[in-house]
C-alpha cells in the first residue's frame, strides 16, 4: 500500500510496534503472571517467518521503531535470526528488546550484532531473597550478570525498568536510582497495571503512584526536566539527576494518563493486533498472515480506525483477563 500510514481515528499516527515472541518466560513475577500458567500451544503461535512478515508490513505503513519482549524474548529459540533479519527492513529507524536480563551472558553480544540497539531490562529488587519472592525463583545474580554483560556488548542504550508496589520494593526506590547512576544507565519506574488475575497480593493495596516515587528521589538528589525526545519513544516521561549521566523515566497508566499521544500498538506471540493496551480491541493477524497474506496492510490499516481512545484501569476490578506476559511486554 504506496504511501499508506497508520493514523487512528483520533489523529494519532503508530509509529511503534511491540512485537512478542513468545508468551513464556524463565521467571514468574508475581505481578505478570499467576502462579500456575497455561501457555499457548506451539501450534498457536506465530512462527518467526510469520513474525518477520508481519513486522514488514508494520514497517511499510509508516512503523519506526520495534521492540521485541515476551514473556521472555530469549526464551525463543531464533529470536537472534528474527533480529537480524527485522533490523534491516528498510525504513525501521530502530530495533530494541525488553529483556528481564537472565540469558543475556548468552547472548547479548549476538544481539547487538544483529542490529538491536537498545536494551530494557528489568530489575524489581537488588536483594537476593526479595528478588526470589517477586519472581517465584529467580536469582539476582543471574540479572547482574547479564546487565554487565549488556553493557560489555555495547548496546547503544541500556534502560532498566522497575515496577514498584507499596510493601513490596517500594523501600528499595532510592537503591535502584543509585544501582542506576553508579552502572552509567537510565532507569524507569513503572506503576502496576491490573491485569490478568492473580493470587499475589491485592493491587489496590500496593499501587504507588510516580508522584509519590518522584518525592522519594528528591529526598535525595536534584533533579531537572528533561529534554530527551523521541518521536517513536513509549510512554516514559523521564527527569534528569543532576551531575550524572541517568534519566529517570515515569511510566503511569494509573495515575497520568499518557493515552492523547499513544503511538503504538501490540502483536501478542499468537498474531493478536492488541490496539490497546487496557481494551480487548483486537485483530486475528494469524488468520490474515497464514491464509490471505496479501490483504496484510490494508487490515491492519483498517483496524486503526477501532483504536479506542483510552484505557480505564481500576485496580479494584480487573477487567482484562490476560496477563502481562499474553499481553507482550
Amino acid at each position: 500500500m504506496k504511501d499508506a500510514q497508520l493514523i487512528d481515528s483520533f489523529n494519532r499516527q503508530i509509529r511503534y510496534l511491540r512485537l512478542s515472541v513468545t508468551d513464556r518466560c524463565n521467571l514468574r513475577c508475581t505481578y505478570c503472571m499467576a502462579e500456575d500458567m497455561q501457555f499457548l500451544p506451539k501450534s498457536q503461535v506465530l512462527t518467526l517467518e510469520e513474525m518477520a512478515a508481519v513486522g514488514e508490513a508494520f514497517v511499510a505503513l509508516g512503523v519506526e521503531k520495534i521492540r521485541l519482549t515476551g514473556g521472555e524474548p530469549l526464551v525463543r529459540k531464533g529470536v537472534v535470526s528474527l533480529a537480524e533479519r527485522l533490523s534491516s527492513l528498510n525504513g525501521l529507524r530502530e530495533l530494541v528488546m525488553t529483556s528481564n536480563g537472565v540469558l543475556l551472558t548468552q547472548h547479548a553480544q549476538a544481539l547487538v550484532d544483529a542490529g538491536v540497539s537498545r536494551i530494557n531490562i528489568s530489575i524489581d529488587s537488588l536483594q537476593a531473597e526479595r528478588f526470589k519472592t517477586l519472581t517465584r525463583f529467580g536469582s539476582i545474580d543471574d540479572v547482574f550478570a547479564g546487565i554487565d554483560a549488556a553493557i560489555k556488548a555495547g548496546f547503544k542504550k541500556i534502560k532498566l525498568n522497575a515496577v514498584i508496589m507499596k510493601g513490596h520494593n517500594d523501600d528499595e526506590i532510592l537503591d535502584l536510582t543509585q544501582f542506576a547512576i553508579d552502572k552509567g544507565l537510565d532507569i524507569s519506574f513503572i506503576e502496576e497495571m491490573p491485569l490478568g488475575d492473580i493470587n499475589s497480593h491485592i493491587r489496590a493495596q500496593t499501587s504507588l503512584s510516580s508522584a509519590s516515587i518522584s518525592d522519594v528521589l528528591k529526598s535525595r538528589y536534584t533533579t531537572q526536566e528533561s529534554d530527551f525526545e523521541d518521536p517513536a519513544s513509549g510512554p516514559s516521561r523521564y527527569i534528569q539527576i543532576t551531575d550524572t549521566n541517568t534519566k529517570v523515566g515515569f511510566i503511569s497508566p494509573m495515575s497520568n494518563n499518557f493515552c492523547g499521544s499513544c503511538n503504538r500498538v501490540r502483536v501478542t506471540a499468537e498474531g493478536q493486533l492488541l490496539l490497546c493496551l487496557g481494551n480487548e480491541h483486537s485483530l486475528d493477524l494469524r488468520s490474515i498472515v497464514r491464509e490471505r497474506p496479501d490483504d496484510l496492510q490494508s487490515e491492519i490499516v483498517n483496524a486503526m480506525q477501532r483504536k479506542p481512545e483510552r484505557h480505564y484501569f481500576d485496580p479494584n476490578e480487573i477487567t482484562i483477563r490476560r496477563h502481562m506476559s499474553a499481553t507482550g511486554g
